[in-house]
Formats: structure tokens, sequence, C-alpha cells
């Protein structure tokens, strides 16, 4: 039998996704599950998207060109203008969902054994994509004690090899819900152009921001211009997961002709998800309101509700809809296959996202879950309830 490729041997599972197996098996035997491991809203799709759905009236769903609908890219200028990014249409490139960016500017910007650095706990698919790349990703820890604050700038400077190419931040934070502030992002823009640097800047959650300190993208650092590239998705903002479309945005030139050669060989990004996106951008104020409201109240319910629980600890995550709690048990990895295969509490169960999955370094987060606020308060409510008696119940629980 031939052999597969070391690339493909070493691409990690995601930890988000690996135990759907057991989860659709526990369905099948009528227990109900609370899905609080994936970041997908159980908001409507704003209406605007859907009725731009289903007008569609082509006779043929023809190719888009590779860098996107030119009427997309011009409503998405308006659309940043008003979070103070000076984006043209020329700086905007649409992708196939968020991942497609981060993958394609890797592979822009990334020669193999090149090493970016990346603080940890970190969105496990940026591992994924820099294995496709070639590249080394270097981490360095943030610490629940902190409430995973950017770690310090002399540890990015202890990293620093004549093979790094850049930094990659996710900001609001996944898996985390830190926000960084004006401060640390004036730090990461000191070093990424003392060492000229790219910064990948993944903010994909900029909608949810829950503190009274403004949103610093990093396309308002001034000075690093040409090395920012800004990762974006509707996904999360309009509860659109499923129709795939992201985007790019560079003022670099040169990083953007070569995504466009990336862009050219897949062809184009969906056709039909791009239509909705771009319906969506005129979503009422009041939906993008409610929905923030509705987040915040989620929120709170959520991390009181944790906090409760004897043994465990979660800071308040100031961005998007995730936080990383610290519960009593002996591995994070056994207890949320044990949760789906072996736990049941009058007939329901949780599904959490092992953090161990978002580090690098093995010992880290063997305690710890990524938890998303994406459910109704009811469902969290009866979810907090279950993941009490799981922990009552739960074999290897440590106090």
């Amino acid at each position: 039998m031939p052999k597969i490729s070391e690339r493909g041997i070493i691409m990690p599972s995601s930890p988000i996704r690996r135990l759907v197996p057991l989860a659709n098996a526990a369905k099948k035997k009528g227990i109900k599950v609370y899905h609080l491991n994936i970041g997908q809203p159980d908001l409507p799709t704003p209406e605007v998207g859907l009725e731009a759905m289903k007008k569609i009236d082509r006779k043929v769903l023809e190719y888009t060109p590779s860098e996107g609908l030119l009427s997309l890219r011009a409503k998405l200028v308006s659309y940043y203008a008003k979070f103070n990014i000076n984006a043209n249409v020329e700086d905007i490139i649409i992708t196939t969902g968020g991942s497609e960016a981060v993958l394609f500017s890797f592979m822009s910007c990334l020669d193999p054994g090149d090493e970016i650095i990346v603080p940890e706990p970190a969105y496990a698919n940026y591992m994924a994509f820099a294995i496709s790349a070639g590249a080394v990703i270097k981490t360095i820890p943030s610490s629940i004690d902190d409430g995973f604050a950017l770690p310090s700038m002399d540890k990015f400077e202890a990293l620093i090899t004549e093979r790094t190419k850049g930094i990659l931040i996710c900001n609001p934070n996944n898996p985390t819900g830190y926000l960084y502030t004006r401060k640390e992002m004036n730090q990461l823009r000191d070093i990424v152009k003392k060492y000229n640097l790219f910064l990948f800047s993944d903010e994909v959650y900029r909608e949810f921001c829950y503190t009274g300190a403004p949103y610093i993208s990093a396309f308002n650092l001034e000075g690093i211009e040409q090395n920012v590239i800004l990762i974006d998705s509707v996904s999360k903002r309009y509860s659109e997961c499923g129709i795939r479309i992201g985007a790019l945005i560079t003022k670099n030139e040169e990083v953007r002709a070569c995504v466009m050669k990336f862009c050219q060989a897949r062809l184009c990004p969906p056709l039909i998800g791009q239509i909705i996106a771009e319906a969506s951008i005129d979503t009422p104020e009041d939906y993008m309101l409610n929905t923030y409201d509705e987040f915040v109240e989620r929120r709170k319910f959520l991390i009181d509700g944790l906090n409760k629980i004897p043994g465990c600890y979660t800071p308040i995550p100031m961005g998007a809809f995730y936080t990383v709690a610290k519960l009593p048990v002996d591995d994070i990895d056994k207890f949320c296959e044990w949760l789906l295969r072996d736990f049941e509490y009058e007939g329901q169960t949780v599904m959490l996202a092992p953090a161990s999955g978002f580090y690098t370094t093995p010992e880290l987060g063997r305690n710890e879950a990524r938890i998303a606020y994406v459910l109704k308060k009811e469902d969290l409510a009866q979810a907090l309830n279950v993941l009490a008696v799981a922990l009552e119940q739960y074999p290897g629980r440590t106090i």
C-alpha cells in the first residue's frame, strides 16, 4: 500500500470536530447534546441575506472573478470605514471563508521552514494552515491567571530568529475571548517594525467587543501599513458560517499579487455565498444591536454560572463569544469524551472543546475547556446544570 505524506501524518485533527462521532452516537441513543463546543451561533441569519438567496434569478451560476465580486468588495470598503479601517477596493480579496485567507496569506508570505510567533491558546486550525505551508509555529503561552493577556515583548523577542517571518494574533481572541488593548497593539507594532515582520491579524469577531475601550485593528497601526495582513469573515457577525465567505485585506501589493496566484488556482470564491454576503452588509442596525445585547447577556449568564460551580474558574472575556474555563478534572480530553460516551443526566449531556487542542505546548490546557456561549440562555442554564452534575460524577475529578 502506498504511504501517505508526512504532511498528512503530522496534520492535527480538529479539537473541535474530532468528538463529533461520539456526539452523534449519543444522539442516536436519544440523548440531547448541548453544543458549547463550536462557534456556530443559534441566532437567525439576517433577513436581507436570506431574501437575497431566495431571489437569485440566474440562468447560469457562473464563475466570479478570482478576487471576488467588485460590488461585494466595494460594499466592504464602506463597512470597514465604520471601524476606521481605511481599505480600498484593490486592498480586498474575497476568500472561501476566513480559513482560506489565513492559508493563502501563509502560502504567500512563508517559505518552508519559516517561523511565525503565535500567543497560545490559539485557534487550532492555525497550526494546520502552517503545516500546509511548510511553516513552523512558535508559541508563547498566555495564562488564565491574568485573563490571557498578551505575553510580554521580551518573550516574543526571545523567539525571534533569522527564520522568523511574522506574528499572528486573533483579536478579539478565539478561544479565550481576550481583547488586546491599545498598549498591547502598539507593542506589537513596535516589534513588527523593529524586525520587519508580517503581522497577520484575524479580526473576524470585531463586532463583539464588550468593553468601553475602542477596538484597535492592526490596520490602524501607523508605520507598519505594508506589514499587516488582515483576516476577515462574515460567518460570525451575520451567523452565516455555511456560506464560506471571508476576506484578506492588505496594503502590500506584492503580497496581494502573490495571493492572487493561489486565488486563480482555486478559480473563485462561492458565487451564492458572495451574493448573500453582499446583501448582508445592509443588515439593519437594530439586528446588530440586538445580536450584541444578546451575547452580552449570554456572556454574563455563562460566566456567572461557571464560576459558581465548585472548582471551576473562568475570567471575564472582553470579546468574541468564547471563554476558556479551568475545570476540576484530571484530563480534559478524557473528560470531554466521557461526557459524550459514558454520561447523561436526565437524558442530556454537554459537548465542550478541549483547550488542550488550542495549545502546542503538551502540558498546557490539560484541565481547561473552550466554551462557546452561542446558545440561548434557557439552553445555557440546562447545559450548566448538566455540567455541574457531570463534574460531581466524573471519576477523574480533582477536588
